[in-house]
């Protein structure tokens, strides 16, 4: 008998425990639904205020010259969007805002599944695991190859095998598929990567798959057949010392960024950034010099290809997809630097007017 009443008394409280839950899914869905609304409208009324303070700089340019204090207004309006922006972005608000459309490659592997994140700490968790990765994987990217061509030079004669060159682009494949990933679910979560970067590494996962089809021929001419190869992979050494130099210099620059209320907690820093002063003297000449030798390299392997030398359609693709990444990422280098350019001429001109003000 007195089991029977604790089992009764346990049904009992699990069917108010359910009703109470039942209750407080369905205020806190009204409230949540209030909160979206609240989100939306001040969102779009500070992208409203933006395009107003743009219009109003582009179009009325003489009443900003019979009033030197109006472009520092403007400047300082801007600013206090940009904080307004980056506070609305940046704490729990940010839940409530509308999410990006999630990338094919998400829907691709992972369904119609909601990758955006419902709370601030978990987003930072993808994020600060994001940045692991790229830490962990910039030192393999620099050790892996240069073990290579050790061994190459002192243990097989100058001809590499083909499993560890193919075991190598079968981890290209892995680590530029879990970079690509990564990003399309920060993206979804606020980030402000740029989709050259994703596109970029959707590039690079053609040419490893492409890669790991490429018969890597031995003797004869093996010095010739794989100068292709010797050069992705100094190539690859480059690369692996760039990333740590980003890794390093501007992750240090953008958390300043953060601190000023000019970026988002959200940001990473992408590809091709640049940092401060300092930094463009050091980050520049490595970068555009990285740019310039993937280029050579996909010229070599489409000069290799259309002369017969080696003659397999996967040195002409990987030879196209190196180009076309080297152009785009050049592009895309300067583009950041002009972006930069044009903010450090805008705040030396809002300073100049309010010392003449």
């Amino acid at each position: 008998m007195e089991v029977e009443e604790e089992v009764r008394r346990i049904v009992e409280q699990v069917k108010e425990l359910n009703d109470s839950a039942t209750s407080f899914v369905s205020s806190s869905s009204h409230e949540e639904l209030s909160l979206r609304k609240r989100s939306s409208l001040v969102d779009a009324s500070i992208t409203r205020l933006h395009s107003t303070l743009l219009s109003d700089k582009h179009h009325d340019p003489k009443l900003l010259d019979k009033a030197f204090f109006s472009s520092l207004s403007l400047s300082l309006l801007e600013e206090d969007l940009q904080r307004a922006r980056c506070m609305l972005a940046d704490g729990d608000t940010c839940s409530f805002l509308p999410s990006k459309p999630q990338g094919r490659f998400v829907r691709m592997f992972l369904g119609p599944l909601n990758v955006r994140a419902s709370r601030k700490d978990i987003q930072l968790k993808v994020k600060e695991e994001y940045n692991s990765y790229r830490d962990r994987t910039a030192l393999l990217f620099l050790v892996f190859p240069a073990i290579l061509l050790t061994l190459r030079s002192y243990v097989w004669e100058g001809c590499l095998p083909a499993f560890p060159v193919q075991l190598y682009q079968a981890w290209l494949l892995f680590l530029y598929a879990g970079l690509a990933m990564r990003e399309n679910i920060l993206r979804a979560n606020g980030s402000d990567i740029r989709s050259w970067w994703i596109y970029h590494h959707y590039c690079a996962m053609a040419m490893a798959l492409v890669s790991l089809t490429w018969e890597i021929k031995g003797q004869p001419n093996c010095v010739q057949k794989q100068k292709g190869v010797r050069l992705f992979l100094q190539w690859a050494m480059m690369q692996g010392v760039a990333m740590l130099l980003q890794n390093r210099y501007q992750r240090q620059r953008l958390y300043t960024r953060i601190a000023l209320g000019k970026a988002k907690r959200m940001d990473v820093v992408w590809g091709e950034t640049a940092g401060v002063d300092g930094q463009l003297l050091l980050l520049c000449p490595i970068l555009f010099t990285l740019q310039g030798f993937e280029a050579y390299v996909g010229l070599q392997l489409l000069r290799t290809a259309l002369t017969g030398v080696v003659g397999e359609w996967q040195v002409l693709i990987c030879g196209i997809l190196l180009v076309v990444m080297a152009i785009g990422n050049f592009i895309n280098t300067v583009e950041t630097l002009m972006v930069k350019s044009r903010f450090k001429a805008k705040i030396k001109r809002s300073k100049s007017r309010a010392e003449l003000d």
